[in-house]
């Protein structure tokens, strides 16, 4: 027998399910989070909910929002279940669930409706989960997109925006002119400094609007930067059936994620915040470091895995870990290449990170996928991969690992793994991929030096000859006995032995 999802049956809950320690009644919003999306709801809303099972923090509840048709799906159907959502832990000693009831309305997907919840005085904090394409970045300054078609549109119509920006800077002037304090604004997308970048745009939208409101924003708002991790897949039929027919629930909108997660926030919020270091968030005053070490061992290692497991083959991440040849790769590269590249941080150990993270990825029960790891490499690599290979050239260290990784990718974009089955280049620049990947591997032309994707490291010569080597052994030698060579060493042996005679 199953129970669909509300207010009414958290009181009966299977034994099974976890049920909100708190009464929902005593609640009263904080909060208001724009992007409900799942991230979000394995996250935040469970931070929030351990803190209110504290009896503490009451008065900072969620309220969800969003401006897209996605979140308005979002919106009818937790309507439905009174805002409650089922997460599910996929511990693989167990599934765990529990029902999070941190979130407590949900404003009609309407910008005027919007901006009108951000004026009350009660919504101290602004949270965003808006994805990592969502901050309107010039892709050739990095610096905010004033010129794009949606912004344009909003400075055209400042009193109607469209975008989360335009709807954010109305808001702020709307609560400046009836004298009350700036929200502020804590983004929860995974970007670095993304504290930093949410800044950049709302003061950048402001500033095209009028100098005056750009300099009273950039001055009176607070932006801290945070790092947020937790692997969460995306939710579809086999996950509303697992809540269903294992817990005994009837959720439309259910979460399942790993049993890690890790928030770690720059402590600067002027008008207040829930006391979420009693539930294990990390407050520091620069999360700099922190970041580089999940981007370079988390996000570089989930690289490093990606292409010679698409390659070979595999489609399940835990499947790949259990490839001896592809752990033996991740943790040999990791250790010798990437580690030494993240500064040290205080009471913090890398090799147990590492051993972490490399347990996260062989969790059978997330049932992430090998694809999902190789959408947008051409987004991905500039951020994960090339910064530790500029580092290490910097400092004169070799870079034999990490060339390999930057050639497996290119093999990837060929378009077919070795048993010549075809897969699909999910990149906005698969076009030029694919013709860089065939000027490698098939046509044996030169045409490695790509600016567009390597940046200054396409003209570095040390660079250029580690990767033509390694593509020269992938061709000849294929995937496995390449990744064999560079276990035993014999790889950056040669890489070595070619770069002293260029020299």
């Amino acid at each position: 027998m199953t129970q669909k999802l509300d207010e009414t049956v958290l009181s009966s809950l299977p034994e099974t399910v976890k049920a909100p320690a708190y009464r929902r009644s005593d609640l009263s919003p904080g909060i208001l989070h724009i992007g409900v999306g799942n991230f979000h709801r394995a996250h935040q809303a469970i931070y929030l909910s351990k803190l209110f099972d504290l009896g503490e923090g009451h008065d900072w509840a969620i309220v969800g929002a969003g401006l897209k048709p996605y979140d308005k799906a979002m919106r009818e159907r937790l309507q439905g279940q009174d805002w409650l959502t089922t997460v599910v832990e996929l511990d693989p000693d167990g599934l765990s669930a529990q029902v999070c009831g941190a979130m407590i309305d949900f404003v009609d997907v309407d910008p005027q409706a919007l901006i009108a919840r951000l004026a009350d005085p009660d919504i101290r904090i602004v949270s965003l989960t808006i994805t990592e394409g969502g901050y309107f970045v010039d892709p050739n300054t990095g610096g905010f997109d004033v010129n794009h078609p949606e912004i344009q549109a909003d400075l055209a119509s400042p009193d109607a925006p469209q975008t989360v920006f335009g709807v954010l800077v109305a808001a702020l002037l709307a609560r400046r002119d009836k004298g009350l304090a700036p929200f502020t604004v804590m983004s929860c997308d995974n970007l670095p400094e993304n504290g930093h970048m949410a800044k950049q745009a709302v003061a950048g939208f402001a500033k095209a609007l009028s100098p005056e409101a750009g300099s009273w924003i950039a001055d009176n708002v607070a932006f801290p930067n945070g790092m947020v991790d937790c692997i969460t897949p995306a939710t579809g039929d086999r996950e509303r059936s697992l809540v269903q027919e294992r817990f005994g629930l009837t959720d439309a909108a259910p979460v399942v994620c790993e049993p890690f997660r890790q928030w770690v926030l720059e402590d600067h919020f002027p008008a207040g915040r829930p006391a979420l270091e009693k539930v294990g968030v990390e407050f520091v005053d620069d999360v700099a470091p922190y970041e580089l070490m999940k981007l370079r061992i988390l996000n570089g290692g989930h690289a490093a895995i990606a292409y010679p497991g698409a390659l070979l083959g595999h489609y399940f991440v835990h499947d790949a870990m259990a490839d001896p040849l592809i752990r033996a790769f991740l943790r040999k590269l990791e250790e010798d290449e990437i580690l030494p590249t993240v500064p040290e941080i205080p009471g913090v150990s890398f090799q147990t990170y590492l051993t972490t993270v490399m347990e996260r990825f062989s969790n059978p029960a997330v049932g992430d996928t090998i694809p999902r790891l190789c959408l947008d490499g051409s987004n991905r690599q500039p951020k994960f991969i090339l910064p530790s290979i500029q580092d290490r050239l910097d400092k004169g260290l070799p870079i034999a690992g990490l060339a390999l990784e930057t050639a497996l990718w290119c093999r990837y974009c060929l378009g077919q793994n070795e048993a010549g089955e075809p897969h699909v280049i999910e990149d906005n620049n698969a076009g030029l991929l694919k013709s860089w990947a065939q000027s490698v591997y098939a046509s044996k032309t030169d045409l490695i030096e790509m600016p567009e994707l390597f940046g200054n490291l396409a003209f570095d010569g040390n660079f250029l000859r580690a990767f033509s080597y390694a593509a020269e052994m992938i061709s000849a030698e294929g995937v496995a006995e390449t990744l064999k060579a560079y276990i035993d060493g014999r790889f950056q042996s040669g890489v070595a032995s070619l770069q002293a005679r260029a020299h």
